[in-house]
Protein backbone atom coordinates (compact mmCIF):
# COMPACT_ATOMS: atom_id res chain seq x y z
CA UNK A 1 0.00 0.00 0.00
CA UNK A 2 1.25 3.23 -1.02
CA UNK A 3 1.48 6.61 1.62
CA UNK A 4 0.11 9.91 -0.06
CA UNK A 5 2.96 11.93 0.30
CA UNK A 6 2.48 14.94 3.29
CA UNK A 7 4.83 16.92 1.16
CA UNK A 8 4.01 17.62 -3.00
CA UNK A 9 6.55 19.53 -5.14
CA UNK A 10 5.27 22.63 -6.49
CA UNK A 11 8.49 23.45 -8.77
CA UNK A 12 12.45 22.18 -8.49
CA UNK A 13 15.27 23.92 -10.00
CA UNK A 14 19.04 23.21 -9.99
CA UNK A 15 20.95 25.90 -8.31
CA UNK A 16 24.00 24.06 -8.63
CA UNK A 17 26.48 20.89 -10.55
CA UNK A 18 29.76 19.78 -10.51
CA UNK A 19 31.41 16.91 -11.36
CA UNK A 20 30.57 15.34 -7.63
CA UNK A 21 26.88 16.48 -7.00
CA UNK A 22 24.02 18.25 -8.03
CA UNK A 23 21.93 20.96 -5.63
CA UNK A 24 18.40 21.91 -6.01
CA UNK A 25 15.70 23.49 -4.85
CA UNK A 26 12.65 22.44 -4.63
CA UNK A 27 9.20 24.76 -3.91
CA UNK A 28 7.12 22.67 -1.97
CA UNK A 29 3.85 22.40 -0.27
CA UNK A 30 3.09 20.59 2.78
CA UNK A 31 -0.14 18.72 3.77
CA UNK A 32 -0.95 20.98 6.33
CA UNK A 33 -1.20 23.51 3.59
CA UNK A 34 1.49 25.83 4.47
CA UNK A 35 4.41 26.43 1.60
CA UNK A 36 7.99 25.82 1.87
CA UNK A 37 11.56 25.34 0.24
CA UNK A 38 13.53 22.02 0.37
CA UNK A 39 16.99 21.87 -0.85
CA UNK A 40 18.41 18.52 -1.87
CA UNK A 41 21.50 17.10 -2.58
CA UNK A 42 21.43 14.45 -5.57
CA UNK A 43 25.01 11.98 -5.52
CA UNK A 44 25.19 9.13 -8.11
CA UNK A 45 24.90 5.55 -5.75
CA UNK A 46 28.19 4.87 -3.97
CA UNK A 47 29.81 1.51 -1.85
CA UNK A 48 30.73 0.89 1.02
CA UNK A 49 32.83 -2.16 1.66
CA UNK A 50 33.87 -4.27 4.87
CA UNK A 51 37.15 -5.88 3.97
CA UNK A 52 37.82 -8.80 6.49
CA UNK A 53 40.52 -11.80 6.32
CA UNK A 54 41.94 -13.80 9.14
CA UNK A 55 40.55 -11.68 11.57
CA UNK A 56 41.49 -8.10 10.55
CA UNK A 57 39.67 -6.05 9.18
CA UNK A 58 41.12 -3.09 6.41
CA UNK A 59 40.03 0.78 6.70
CA UNK A 60 41.62 3.98 5.65
CA UNK A 61 42.42 7.09 7.28
CA UNK A 62 42.08 10.00 4.94
CA UNK A 63 41.61 13.94 5.87
CA UNK A 64 37.87 14.86 4.93
CA UNK A 65 37.91 18.56 4.30
CA UNK A 66 34.17 19.27 5.43
CA UNK A 67 35.10 18.61 8.90
CA UNK A 68 38.53 19.59 8.17
CA UNK A 69 39.68 16.25 10.34
CA UNK A 70 41.82 13.14 9.35
CA UNK A 71 38.97 10.02 9.94
CA UNK A 72 39.66 6.70 10.46
CA UNK A 73 36.36 4.58 7.88
CA UNK A 74 35.44 1.34 5.48
CA UNK A 75 36.77 2.18 2.23
CA UNK A 76 33.63 3.61 0.18
CA UNK A 77 32.83 5.59 -2.64
CA UNK A 78 31.37 6.32 -5.99
CA UNK A 79 32.10 6.84 -9.86
CA UNK A 80 30.01 10.03 -10.07
CA UNK A 81 28.28 8.53 -12.69
CA UNK A 82 25.03 5.83 -12.55
CA UNK A 83 26.15 2.76 -11.86
CA UNK A 84 24.41 -0.56 -12.98
CA UNK A 85 26.58 -3.09 -11.08
CA UNK A 86 27.26 -2.02 -7.59
CA UNK A 87 29.88 -5.16 -7.32
CA UNK A 88 31.68 -3.87 -10.02
CA UNK A 89 31.73 -0.53 -8.35
CA UNK A 90 32.86 -2.09 -4.92
CA UNK A 91 35.55 -3.80 -6.32
CA UNK A 92 36.84 -0.49 -8.42
CA UNK A 93 36.76 1.23 -5.12
CA UNK A 94 38.45 -1.79 -3.26
CA UNK A 95 41.60 -1.68 -5.53
CA UNK A 96 41.43 2.28 -5.66
CA UNK A 97 41.88 2.61 -2.18
CA UNK A 98 43.48 -0.25 -0.49
CA UNK A 99 45.07 -2.50 -3.12
CA UNK A 100 42.94 -5.21 -2.51
CA UNK A 101 41.44 -8.05 -4.66
CA UNK A 102 38.25 -10.28 -3.18
CA UNK A 103 37.80 -13.49 -4.16
CA UNK A 104 34.05 -13.51 -2.38
CA UNK A 105 31.73 -10.15 -2.53
CA UNK A 106 28.86 -10.72 -0.27
CA UNK A 107 25.85 -8.23 -1.02
CA UNK A 108 24.46 -6.95 2.18
CA UNK A 109 22.33 -4.42 1.12
CA UNK A 110 22.10 -1.10 0.74
CA UNK A 111 21.08 2.26 2.75
CA UNK A 112 20.14 6.22 2.07
CA UNK A 113 23.19 8.17 3.22
CA UNK A 114 21.50 11.39 4.46
CA UNK A 115 18.42 11.22 3.15
CA UNK A 116 17.19 14.65 5.19
CA UNK A 117 19.00 16.03 2.67
CA UNK A 118 21.00 14.27 0.33
CA UNK A 119 19.58 11.74 -2.65
CA UNK A 120 22.85 8.83 -2.39
CA UNK A 121 22.57 5.08 -1.94
CA UNK A 122 25.28 3.30 -0.44
CA UNK A 123 25.99 -0.29 -1.31
CA UNK A 124 27.18 -2.10 1.30
CA UNK A 125 29.52 -5.12 0.70
CA UNK A 126 31.47 -7.91 2.32
CA UNK A 127 34.94 -8.92 0.93
CA UNK A 128 36.50 -11.63 1.83
CA UNK A 129 39.52 -14.04 0.63
CA UNK A 130 41.75 -11.05 0.01
CA UNK A 131 44.79 -10.64 -2.61
CA UNK A 132 47.28 -7.41 -2.95
CA UNK A 133 47.31 -6.35 -5.76
CA UNK A 134 48.26 -2.33 -7.40
CA UNK A 135 46.53 0.68 -5.69
CA UNK A 136 44.66 2.85 -8.00
CA UNK A 137 44.03 6.01 -6.08
CA UNK A 138 42.37 8.35 -7.76
CA UNK A 139 42.92 12.30 -7.68
CA UNK A 140 41.03 12.46 -4.30
CA UNK A 141 43.02 9.69 -2.47
CA UNK A 142 46.09 11.31 -2.57
CA UNK A 143 46.66 11.10 0.96
CA UNK A 144 44.82 7.70 1.72
CA UNK A 145 46.69 5.78 4.64
CA UNK A 146 45.69 2.16 5.02
CA UNK A 147 45.38 0.67 8.35
CA UNK A 148 44.31 -3.14 9.22
CA UNK A 149 43.65 -4.30 12.75
CA UNK A 150 41.60 -6.69 14.71
CA UNK A 151 38.07 -6.39 14.53
CA UNK A 152 37.76 -6.32 18.22
CA UNK A 153 39.98 -3.21 18.09
CA UNK A 154 38.08 -1.71 15.15
CA UNK A 155 34.87 -2.10 16.89
CA UNK A 156 36.56 -0.81 20.84
CA UNK A 157 37.43 2.37 18.29
CA UNK A 158 33.57 2.63 17.27
CA UNK A 159 32.66 2.66 20.68
CA UNK A 160 35.45 5.03 22.13
CA UNK A 161 34.39 7.39 19.41
CA UNK A 162 37.81 7.13 17.16
CA UNK A 163 35.07 5.84 14.40
CA UNK A 164 32.17 8.30 14.07
CA UNK A 165 31.76 7.92 9.96
CA UNK A 166 28.05 7.15 10.29
CA UNK A 167 28.18 4.93 7.20
CA UNK A 168 31.24 3.11 8.68
CA UNK A 169 29.52 1.81 11.87
CA UNK A 170 25.90 1.41 9.39
CA UNK A 171 27.75 -0.93 7.04
CA UNK A 172 29.30 -2.74 10.48
CA UNK A 173 25.74 -2.94 11.86
CA UNK A 174 24.09 -4.51 8.76
CA UNK A 175 27.45 -7.19 8.42
CA UNK A 176 26.76 -7.98 11.88
CA UNK A 177 22.73 -8.57 11.75
CA UNK A 178 23.47 -10.64 8.54
CA UNK A 179 26.54 -12.81 10.34
CA UNK A 180 24.13 -13.41 13.36
CA UNK A 181 21.52 -15.12 10.55
CA UNK A 182 23.92 -16.89 9.02
CA UNK A 183 25.42 -17.97 12.35
CA UNK A 184 21.56 -19.64 13.27
CA UNK A 185 20.79 -20.74 9.80
CA UNK A 186 24.30 -23.41 10.88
Amino acid sequence: MTEKPSITTVGSREIYRNHWMRLREDEILRSNGKPGIYGVVEKDDAAIIIPIDSGNIWLVEQFRYTIQERTLELPQGGWEMEIDNPEELARGELKEELGLRADFMTYLGWNWIAYGFCRQRHHVFLATDLTPTEKDPDDEEHDLIVRVMPIAEFEQKILDGEIRDNCTMAAWAMYLLWKAKQEALR
